[in-house]
């Protein structure tokens, strides 16, 4: 029988922004404050995660804010020719203003707004949650350049995204900007179906999780976003309860699961060892206790 259709629609309906927007501009004014080391440097703030791309459910909480510094910018060269790469080399200088540096920099125009609220994480800096704001995460991130081309600065061709070092000094490169605007090309060729499918598949996994059948952190939402983001847009409509039936058994039964992509379609979907993608073992373990969860419910 399924889960109820009743209970899908529930599921399907964004939680509450208020908050979150006011949260997002506490912290947005916070980081561009005039004080700041990077001020006068190119730079813009904005949201990314489930606030940023309108898939977020009641129970969520954490704010993603990203400071991006456009002055500098971290590059993928391995696609150039050696002769582009040659071209690279002499066209660049390195910068003097070190990821470090413009860490600290960032850390401080938020400890100077919130203080000991203001804690330094593996990934980002973690802003607490505090009366009427909500918990944050900060990253502080370059610009990130994947060349394709390069002949000089006046014909060159790359993917834009942002990257930053973790705590091991590990670079760790994404594409927020397009992981949105796919998400929400997909949402209007499925005539609006795909976010609030995002949401069921994010309060079926908080409900496993309470239930103990799913362990928590193993179904990260951006991940689920990307699952979704592969099903085949004629797969949605009718009702929630077909959207569900038909997405999981095309993915169970139809989809190539090694070549599904991440929603940006920068990276592999499922893959073992990255920073940047879904362990196999996690997705199997969420796909499986969701359909368990359908067929006993």
């Amino acid at each position: 029988m399924g889960i109820p259709e009743s209970q899908l629609d529930t599921w399907s309906h964004q939680g509450s922004i208020t908050q979150s927007a006011t949260t997002y501009n506490t912290i947005k004014n916070a980081l561009e404050h005039a004080g700041t080391g990077y001020a006068g440097k190119n730079y813009k703030v904005f949201l990314q995660g489930s606030y940023g791309n309108d898939t977020n459910i009641y129970s969520e909480s954490d704010v993603d804010v990203v400071i991006r510094l456009d002055d500098v910018y971290f590059s993928d060269v391995t696609n150039l020719s050696p002769e582009e790469k040659s071209a690279f080399d002499n066209a660049f200088v390195a910068a003097t203003y070190t990821y470090d540096e413009y860490k600290k920099d960032v850390l401080k125009a938020l400890t100077d707004r919130f203080g000991t609220d203001a804690k330094v994480g593996d990934k980002a800096i973690a802003i607490a949650a505090n009366g009427g704001r909500r918990k944050a995460d900060v990253i502080a991130a370059m610009q990130f350049r994947r060349y394709w081309k390069f002949k000089g600065t006046y014909d060159e061709r790359y993917d834009e995204g942002i990257c930053f070092l973790n705590g091991d000094g590990e670079r760790i490169a994404n594409y927020p900007k397009q992981h949105s605007t796919n998400l929400t090309t997909k949402h209007q060729d499925c005539n609006k179906w795909l976010k609030p499918m995002v949401r069921i598949l994010k309060n079926l996994r908080s409900k496993l999780v309470a239930d103990g059948s799913l362990k928590a952190g193993v179904a990260p939402s951006y991940y689920l976003e990307g699952l979704l983001y592969n099903v085949p847009s004629d797969k949605f409509g009718r009702s929630y309860h077909d959207c569900f039936v038909n997405a999981m058994n095309w993915i169970q039964s139809e989809a190539d699961k090694d070549n599904l992509l991440c929603a940006n379609e920068q990276y592999y979907l499922l893959r073992d060892g990255s920073h940047t993608c879904w362990e196999k073992s996690s997705a199997e373990a969420f796909l499986n206790a969701a359909i368990g969860a359908w067929n006993d419910w």
